[in-house]
């Protein structure tokens, strides 16, 4: 297909009039762990025949930057369990060379960093996101069902060595860490790395009940504040995250709250999954086969579709965790969170 720029690309604007500059790109539903608020158990995954090409990945995510976008994160799943993932992060970082694109990141759950972060370094990655929630490793095992928490922290040493900044991010899970928040904060701290909580989501059909498991987070956070004595921050990393500053450290911590606190005014994201299909919210079924476009008409016909996907993107997700069935069906490794 002929992945030529066209000239003056149309931006990227919804209609509500926001401005997308943010795309996240799920590289494989897949992942070597199972978390169990984001998965079930037993999953059934794509088959390969379905998932887009390393090539296929590089060519649409080039259209987007042609039409504004100024950030890319890879996630998965698990990005890192994608073969060919680093070819695919330096075939994107040529465009922060030419400055179309200002920021390359990824998130991952360091099973697998200590293998890839240096070519991760030498794509223009400068900084990921680690999912992990807890310490201990009993517990870890627990949340995750099958993960060894030794090679994550291996695989955090090993990003940092390499000159990746480190950003971890904790599901806070009521009853299961919620009395790990502070002590994950202290080690944050003491290492160096940021911090994000985040409100478990309802997305994806799993064994346990999240009403459960949910922590609104707006009393953790005043908890926290009494606790750390937290100054506010104006920081803004590109998502939905409002920062607050630990006195005495380098380090933030964010707070995610799509339950408590709506942050949808100022979504700025789009999501596209490792089958081509772009969704334009987290908590909405709404999407838009850019596979199908690019397949079989190339670039015209990709650009169509994604501005027929921008008509698309509603103002605001509708998450409620007393809900008798989750938001959407698709669990969250599909489209990567």
């Amino acid at each position: 297909m002929d992945a030529s720029p066209r000239p003056q690309a149309a931006p990227l604007i919804d209609g509500f009039g926001r401005r997308i500059t943010y795309l996240r790109l799920s590289v494989t539903d897949r992942c070597d762990l199972r978390c169990r608020y984001c998965m079930s158990e037993a999953m059934t995954f794509l088959p390969r025949a379905e998932v887009l090409t390393l090539e296929e990945m590089e060519a649409i995510v080039t259209a987007f930057v042609e039409r504004g976008i100024k950030k890319v994160r890879l996630t998965g799943g698990e990005p890192l369990v994608r073969r060919g993932l680093p070819a695919l992060a330096r075939a994107i970082g040529r465009h922060l060379a030419t400055g179309a694109l200002e920021e390359l990141t990824l998130t991952t759950n360091a099973t697998r960093l200590a293998d890839h972060a240096e070519a991760l370094y030498a794509a223009g990655v400068r900084r990921v996101n680690v999912s992990l929630d807890s310490l201990d490793p009993e517990r870890f095992r627990t949340i995750t069902r099958t993960g060894d928490l030794g090679r994550v922290l291996e695989g955090i040493a090993a990003g940092r060595a390499a000159g990746l900044a480190i950003k971890i991010n904790m599901v806070a899970l009521k009853g299961l860490n919620e009395d790990e928040i502070g002590d994950m904060l202290r080690w944050c701290a003491a290492a160096g790395h940021d911090l994000t909580l985040i409100e478990t989501m309802p997305l994806g059909v799993v064994e346990e009940d999240r009403t459960d498991r949910y922590l609104p987070l707006d009393g953790v956070r005043r908890t926290l504040e009494e606790r750390f004595g937290l100054i506010a921050d104006g920081h803004r990393s590109g998502g939905p995250a409002r920062y607050a500053l630990v006195p005495g450290t380098t380090t933030r911590i964010g707070f995610i709250t799509p339950l408590t606190g709506n942050f949808c005014d100022g979504c700025n994201r789009v999501r596209l999954t490792a089958s081509g299909r772009l969704y334009m919210c987290l908590g909405h079924d709404d999407r838009v086969d850019l596979k199908q476009a690019w397949r079989t008409g190339g670039r015209p016909a990709l650009d169509a579709a994604i501005d027929a996907a921008l008509g698309l993107k509603p103002l605001r997700h509708e998450f409620r965790i007393d809900a008798a069935a989750p938001a959407v069906a698709r669990h969250m490794s599909v489209t990567g969170g």
